[in-house]
């Protein structure tokens, strides 16, 4: 396997010296030495991930008891969003202007945490004590090794290049090949950092929820027609109104006094008018 490994180095060594022709070898010696990577004592690059469902009494006492059993397994909450939705609801009269809402709530909450591996197990099993029962237990293990030493040979060979270039040992003709490579270097390092931090620390997501609960709320009446007036004092309101437009009506024609006075005059003369006209009318 280490015989391997070094081929594989050489060869990745090899592949990016030769690349597209921008490269000149000064020295040819020197080309073909190539570091070894230790791979004897590479630790396992283990990534797990684990799922839980779980039915609870109390969504939010039981959130906050994961919360602080995640800090006594020097653990981190990376996500936790807790939710009541109303499933329905009924509103009953409790007086004229007020009601009782009677709503059915279901609660839920989703939270996720980032474990030592180490301790995932026993901080699975402590989580499972907290709930009724377990719908969902599951744990995923992937492995890796193989991608953390890839991206290690391939930035022990771009090392290597950088370092018999600033030697002089080695002529890059195009300088946008330089920041090529130091650029993909900080990707390999970023990469098996993002790796490593994955194989501490294990990534857990749990989703919470109870049987649904019974709310009720005092709450007023929304509707206007509730707050009418009773039938006795809407009709002695209407008689007062009544009352009150006949003495406007009064105060009006009280207003209009000399209109009415020159309408009896008028009146008064087409009577005599036609008085003397019957006579004239007979003679005739």
């Amino acid at each position: 396997m280490s015989n391997l490994l070094v081929l594989l180095a050489v060869l990745c060594l090899f592949g990016a010296c030769k690349g597209s022709g921008n490269y000149e070898a000064v020295n040819n010696k020197d080309m073909s030495t190539a570091d070894t990577v230790a791979t004897d004592t590479t630790a396992s690059k283990l990534v797990k991930t684990a799922e839980m469902n779980i039915k609870v009494k109390d969504v939010p006492a039981v959130s906050e008891s994961i919360v602080n059993l995640t800090t006594k397994f020097h653990g981190m909450v990376t996500h936790h969003q807790m939710q009541s939705d109303e499933v329905r609801s009924q509103d009953m009269p409790l007086s004229s202007d007020s009601l009782v809402r009677v709503s059915v709530m279901r609660t839920t909450a989703g939270i996720t945490v980032k474990i030592p591996s180490d301790s995932l197990e026993q901080y699975m099993t402590r989580v499972e004590k907290l709930g009724l029962h377990v719908n969902v237990r599951r744990m995923d293990i992937e492995d890796k090794t193989l991608d953390y030493l890839t991206a290690q040979l391939k930035l022990n060979s771009r090392n290597q290049l950088i370092s018999q270039q600033k030697a002089g040992k080695i002529k890059i003709k195009n300088p946008a090949d330089v920041l090529w490579l130091k650029d993909d270097m900080i990707d390999e390092k970023i990469n098996n950092k993002r790796i490593n931090d994955a194989a501490k620390n294990s990534v857990v997501d749990m989703s919470l929820y109870q049987s649904d609960t019974i709310v009720k709320e005092h709450i007023a009446n929304d509707d206007p027609a509730a707050y009418q007036l009773s039938f006795f004092k809407r009709l002695l309101f209407a008689l007062s109104n009544g009352w009150n437009l006949f003495a406007a009506f009064i105060i009006g024609l009280a207003n209009l006094w000399l209109f009415l006075l020159a309408g009896c005059g008028v009146w008064l003369l087409i009577r005599l008018y036609k008085r003397r006209q019957v006579p004239a009318i007979n003679t005739i």
